[in-house]
């Protein structure tokens, strides 16, 4: 099964489309907020990746291809917030206070973290992207020297944890304003964030397309800042 990754060109690409899927299924016959899709998927490449000892660079090498729609993927995320572009003009003030305090929230969380437990100044910058759409976040690791695999897995480790954990925390702190919760499920979520809250309703959905993108900027111009403050 190794020899077969190392010498297909899609086959890593084919094993994490048809892990999604099956994440899917069980998602659907479930009902459930904890067999989240994308967490089933991780699980099941892993799993399928240590019974039949493949290597990750073998897997990586026939599976980036799926990466190389990440970006677009973004991009397409603007087609909600434009047909909702009155609401944002409307609430451009709360919008851009939320985004800017989320995103200084994320990136002094991960600082504060790294210096108590004395982590190395590769292992902070790989971290410090966290809570940034995948797309941008691999790019920021990337440049300030991080490990850009497991920079990917925070990623989406806090975006599944975030969609998980959001009913309960509106719930408990009654957040019920869809502009809110929208602008807090992209910015501290992003794609997997935003995703959900399309599933509530599209100003929802806009206001987390915004966040994506506005947090994702915001955290380029704070992630040096916050670099030379290690």
């Amino acid at each position: 099964m190794g020899a077969f990754f190392r010498n297909s060109i899609f086959a890593g690409a084919a094993l994490t489309l048809a892990s999604y899927e099956i994440g899917q299924i069980i998602r659907k016959k479930y009902r459930s907020a904890l067999f989240h899709p994308l967490f089933l998927a991780s699980v099941i490449v892993i799993l399928i990746l240590k019974i039949f000892q493949i290597e990750y660079e073998d897997y990586f090498r026939s599976a980036r291809y799926i990466s190389f729609y990440l970006t677009p993927a973004t991009v397409c995320l603007a087609l909600p917030l434009y047909d909702q572009l009155h609401l944002l003009k409307r609430n451009a003030r709360a919008a851009a206070a939320g985004i800017m305090s989320g995103t200084l929230t994320s990136f002094l969380s991960v600082y504060l973290l790294a210096r108590w437990f004395r982590l190395s100044r590769q292992e902070y910058v790989t971290l410090l992207p966290k809570s940034i759409t995948t797309a941008i976040g691999i790019e920021i690791s990337e440049e300030l020297g991080g490990i850009i695999s497991v920079t990917t897995a925070v990623i989406l480790m806090s975006g599944i944890f975030g969609s998980l954990m959001a009913e309960f925390i509106f719930k408990i702190c009654k957040i019920e304003d869809p502009i809110a919760r929208g602008i807090a499920l992209g910015t501290a979520s992003h794609a997997v964030g935003t995703a959900k809250a399309m599933e509530s309703g599209g100003e929802e959905g806009a206001m987390g397309s915004f966040a994506i993108v506005a947090s994702g900027l915001v955290s380029v111009l704070l992630a040096p800042v916050f670099v030379k403050l290690f």
